[in-house]
């Protein structure tokens, strides 16, 4: 009751009352909220230090930028987001703070359309070695795809491309990354409200800022090969998977294309199918199935994309059956 209670007093006022129905539609940070609000930015901190104070909003830093989002979780998370859908859309200053959320996506999404373009010619040189990239995600979107996730992670989210497949078919989905241009264009590309409840967080994929057993789907799309410890990520990947969850990985098989490591900073030139699944293995993980997608098109393709599916066991007995009944298909 007091914690219901703190959340209605710290709710019950009409700029705060802004700042919930804003972040009901995505995350963002102080100057974004102040130039929307019209407002100092003194007078902005204080109301969101007294909504997240409540529990009704969140906060996270990455770099020196400071984010904010409607709490995830808890009972007071449940009334912010009732608060919220109680908010009339069509009032006037609702309506106005909605324009200039617009713009100020359009402007976050001007300035990721020129690091795209500026790294462009780049990444397609990659994509054109391998297999059209459309392939690789209907793959994976087949391979992955679990009933009744509530939770979708995706490491080394990049542009948020994995988001925009998985995020649909959970109730939230999170994309990490360490690369702040990165994560500005991922929050980008999932503006939009059929996005809304998904979102990204600055974080290391070797201490991943979240609790154990919490994700229904991890996914690690074209990542490992840029670790100095891949086989670390997929243990903290596994940390995070709930029993029953799954971990999906797409990544190069073994090549000797050297220009990539030494101009496109790959650390690894590949991955043999039982290189992973030993990793996947002592991570606690039950290997599912492992595809592999060889190249097609000119001679410049000359990359096979492989995808290996494993899953988190809810007891011990299950584990070994599961790794048994792969090792029997793998021979």
């Amino acid at each position: 009751m007091e914690q219901l209670l703190a959340g209605l007093r710290a709710a019950g006022e009409p700029t705060r009352l802004r700042l919930l129905a804003l972040l009901a539609r995505g995350e963002l940070t102080v100057t974004e909220l102040t130039q929307i609000l019209r407002q100092s930015q003194p007078r902005v901190s204080r109301h969101l230090k007294l909504l997240c104070e409540a529990g009704l909003l969140e906060r996270f830093r990455e770099g020196s930028w400071v984010f904010y989002r409607l709490a995830s979780g808890g009972t007071v998370a449940a009334l912010a987001e009732v608060l919220t859908g109680l908010i009339p859309q069509e009032d006037i200053v609702i309506a106005r703070d909605g324009e200039r959320l617009e713009a100020v996506r359009a402007a976050r999404a001007d300035k990721a359309a020129a690091y795209f373009r500026a790294n462009a010619e780049e990444w397609s040189r990659i994509r054109s070695l391998y297999v059209p990239e459309g392939k690789v995600e209907q793959a994976m979107m087949d391979l992955g795809a679990c009933d009744r996730m509530e939770v979708v992670v995706d490491l080394g989210t990049g542009t948020g491309r994995m988001l925009e497949l998985f995020g649909p078919m959970a109730k939230s989905g999170i994309g990490i990354d360490l690369s702040p241009e990165m994560l500005a264009l991922a929050r980008a590309q999932l503006a939009g409200p059929a996005l809304a409840h998904c979102s990204v967080r600055q974080g290391d994929l070797y201490d991943l800022p979240m609790q154990d057993a919490t994700a229904d789907l991890v996914t690690l799309h074209m990542v490992l090969h840029y670790l100095d410890d891949p086989a670390a990520s997929i243990a903290e990947a596994a940390r995070v998977l709930k029993p029953g969850g799954r971990l999906l990985i797409a990544d190069f098989a073994p090549h000797e294309l050297d220009f990539l490591r030494e101009s496109h900073a790959h650390r690894r030139l590949g991955f043999s199918e039982d290189e992973v699944a030993g990793w996947l293995v002592d991570a606690g993980l039950a290997m599912r199935e492992v595809c592999h997608l060889p190249p097609e098109g000119d001679d410049d393709a000359k990359l096979t994309v492989s995808i290996w599916v494993a899953d988190r066991p809810g007891d011990p007995a299950r584990l070994k059956a599961r790794q048994v009944e792969y090792e029997g298909v793998a021979r």
